[in-house]
């Protein structure tokens, strides 16, 4: 008799930890759970520690409260300026009720991967390239909130989702190129004429000051001087500056005044051209004693009023020609 209760009490023993072994649940201190009994749901969440469970008619649930970060697949879409592009993202994410977690969705993880794809293609279809780019942070806030308005009935939160990468194609990467090149440059150009403008307008002043103080521009010739001769060169250019002689000029016009001197002497006229003079006319004189002052055998003279031989007229007065003598 003795023998059959100490083997009922044992067998009664062994069922009891066997019973509490299988009843017997450990939740973890980021983990909550949740009871199905029956296949329904129990109002209380159980805590984090030891509980206990009804074997074969009680189920239990853990559900993780830990912020999970999930990687969305990058999704290839079109701009509203129409380029193509592929965008990938990452969700951060945690659960606050862990009864809507199990029973409003069977996967809350796969539930809201899909969410956040279909997400950001409907934010690539409504965003412009430029904001893609560099205006992230609303993009970002505007995937947030078409994630955690349907992710609130499922029982999650949405920590905070941030577009990792954006692809483009390598045509539109070099067409970026060039234009934040061509950008550069003119900025460049831009700066390089802002400081020419300073610069000249600082040279002005300069100018003007040593116009002034003529003795300036003087000493600045030597400071170039002095700065060209620091370094080891064997040639050394100098200029000779205009201004220089100017000042010279200026200088020797301000000394004592020099001696008059006489005027110079004006030329001479020019001669005018020797008129020659007209011959003079030579009376014939009828006389004989003309004639006889003829050398021998030059013919006589024909007076005025003698005839021509063979003609019977007198000769042309005035003429001075005198007619042929015989011969």
């Amino acid at each position: 008799m003795l023998e059959e209760l100490v083997v009922a009490a044992v067998a009664a023993g062994s069922a009891g930890v066997l019973y509490v072994a299988s009843a017997a649940r450990v939740v973890k201190q980021y983990e909550r759970g949740v009871v199905l009994r029956l296949g329904r749901l129990r109002d209380e969440i159980r805590p984090p520690g030891f509980t206990m469970i009804v074997p074969g008619i009680d189920r239990l649930r853990k559900v993780n409260m830990q912020i999970v970060t999930m990687p969305v697949p990058a999704q290839e879409g079109i701009t509203r300026d129409n380029v193509t592009v592929r965008v990938d993202a990452v969700v951060y994410f945690k659960v606050v009720d862990p009864a809507e977690a199990v029973i409003q969705v069977e996967d809350y993880r796969f539930a809201v991967s899909q969410m956040a794809q279909t997400s950001l293609r409907s934010i690539i279809g409504k965003s412009d390239l430029d904001d893609l780019l560099s205006n992230r942070e609303k993009l970002n806030q505007g995937l947030e909130l078409m994630l955690d308005s349907p992710a609130i009935g499922w029982g999650v939160h949405i920590d905070r989702v941030e577009i990792k990468d954006v692809s483009l194609p390598e045509t539109m990467k070099r067409s970026m190129s060039r234009q934040a090149e061509a950008e550069r440059e003119r900025r460049a150009r831009v700066i390089n004429a802002d400081a020419e403008l300073l610069a000249s307008k600082k040279l002005a002043e300069a100018a003007a000051t040593m116009s002034e103080q003529p003795s300036a521009l003087q000493l600045r010739l030597l400071q170039t001087i002095v700065a060209v001769a620091a370094e080891k060169n064997s040639t050394l250019v100098l200029p000779f500056p205009v201004e220089l002689l100017r000042f010279l000029e200026r200088s020797a016009q301000q000394g004592p005044p020099a001696a008059a001197t006489p005027p110079a002497p004006q030329p001479a006229p020019p001669p005018a051209d020797p008129v020659a003079p007209a011959p003079e006319s030579v009376p014939l004189d009828p006389s004989p004693a003309s004639d006889a002052a003829l050398p021998p055998g030059f013919p006589q003279s024909v007076r005025a009023d003698d005839e021509m031989p063979g003609t019977g007229e007198p000769p042309e007065h005035g003429t001075g020609r005198t007619p042929p003598g015989p011969v």
